[in-house]
């Protein structure tokens, strides 16, 4: 029997597209706090808000997009929230105030959550149901690598060839966002929304969620929580510690340890189910933060991020699997929506206790202790999620045994 085909015209578009989306946050996230305190005259405090708007309004309008795919269709959503996020990308450029940029932040997160609910919808359309847990993971992986460029990119334009050539850049990324999204082609039903019925008897705000997603949704949001420990301090503790050129390095070694992996990865998930992938995945994590924490040396501390991108590289393309094939298939825009939006408030959670944490203790105290906390969250996973994956894998090779029979 023939191995379905993964690597169509629409997975490759939808990547692409994705990859030039989150290269364009990444890019931002770094470069924008800078321009706000040192061409806007705004202060720190008000330069750490230029993210929370951000996803604050990424958070607010993902529900609401997961409804108006079912409505309007995946295409249409998407293709309308990257020219939002294109007009934003036009605009920093003419921003003269901390309210104003604060303004466009919003407008920004809005195309942003859009984009990302509407993408991560036809994605898990468009992967065949036997490579699911592959296609999800080379899918993430476009995410990850904008997170490794997309800072270096970011960082090198404003120090070397200023703020003009800066936000050009992003309205290329952004441009080419849009463009490779036009490129797929849907089939009719899946575009359109046409044949998409809503469900009965859910309206309101019950009807902005989707309860199937909850469960998994909640546990990657508490993984999240560690995982913003890392997204936005990493690099201040790489100062603290005497290794900030190490730190250059380490979601370059984040992303490699990940690209390496995930062939194998996404193959066993579909082949031998979740639970053999996220339980390993859940202690290489808690490893890497033991080592993280005691790093001393640029070595261990790259090995560390080895281990994280090994560990969290692997969880979070698990995860948004789970929540996708729990789901019907015309819930699965609203699925995405609910899993996006759960996370996006760890993360933010996250970045927030961290900075009050760190007030009181060192990062090295608290990244030991988060390696507690992932262990922690390991019987999280079982409770919600882990006991019932492997009561229905063994039902499944019960199954096959009688029909091998």
């Amino acid at each position: 029997m023939n191995e379905q085909k993964l690597w169509t015209r629409n997975f490759l578009s939808i990547s692409i597209s994705s990859f030039f989306l989150f290269l364009t946050f990444y890019y931002l996230l770094v470069t924008l706090p800078i321009y706000a305190i040192h061409d806007l005259n705004g202060v720190p405090a008000q330069a750490g808000l230029i993210v929370t708007i951000f996803l604050v309004a990424a958070i607010v309008i993902r529900p609401f997009a997961g409804k108006w795919i079912e409505r309007h269709g995946k295409r249409k959503v998407l293709l309308s929230s990257l020219l939002i996020f294109l007009i934003g990308s036009l605009l920093y450029s003419s921003i003269n105030s901390m309210n104003g940029l604060f303004a466009l932040r919003f407008l920004h997160g809005i195309g942003f959550g859009m984009a990302t609910t509407a993408a991560g919808a036809i994605v898990a359309d468009i992967i065949p149901e036997s490579r699911r847990g592959e296609g999800m993971g080379y899918y993430a992986m476009s995410m990850n690598l904008a997170m490794v460029i997309g800072p270096f990119l970011g960082l090198t334009a404003m120090d070397q060839w200023g703020t003009g050539i800066m936000f050009s850049i992003c309205i290329f990324t952004a441009v080419f966002s849009l463009v490779s999204g036009l490129l797929m082609t849907l089939p009719k039903d899946a575009a359109d929304g046409s044949k998409v019925v809503p469900a009965a008897g859910r309206t309101g705000i019950k009807g902005l969620f989707e309860p199937s997603a909850i469960s998994i949704a909640l546990v990657a949001g508490l993984f999240a929580l560690v995982y913003a420990s890392i997204l936005s301090f990493v690099s201040v503790y790489a100062r603290e510690i005497g290794l900030m050129q190490a730190a250059s390095y380490f979601f370059v070694v984040y992303a490699v340890v990940m690209l390496i992996a995930r062939p194998f990865t996404g193959k066993w998930f579909d082949r031998y189910g979740a639970n053999v992938i996220i339980y390993p995945a859940i202690l290489i994590f808690a490893a890497g933060m033991v080592l993280l924490s005691l790093a001393g040396t640029s070595v261990s501390f790259l090995i560390a991020a080895g281990l994280i991108g090994l560990g969290w590289g692997t969880l979070f393309p698990s995860f948004q699997t789970i929540a996708i094939q729990s789901a019907e298939p015309k819930k699965r825009g609203l699925a995405t929506a609910t899993f996006l939006s759960i996370f996006d408030i760890g993360i933010g959670a996250g970045s927030f206790i961290v900075g009050v944490l760190t007030a009181k203790i060192s990062f090295s105290t608290l990244y030991f202790a988060s390696s507690f906390f992932i262990l922690g969250c390991l019987a999280v996973y079982y409770l919600l999620h882990g006991r019932k994956e492997a009561a229905l894998h063994a039902a499944a090779m019960v199954e096959t045994e009688k029909q091998s029979a």
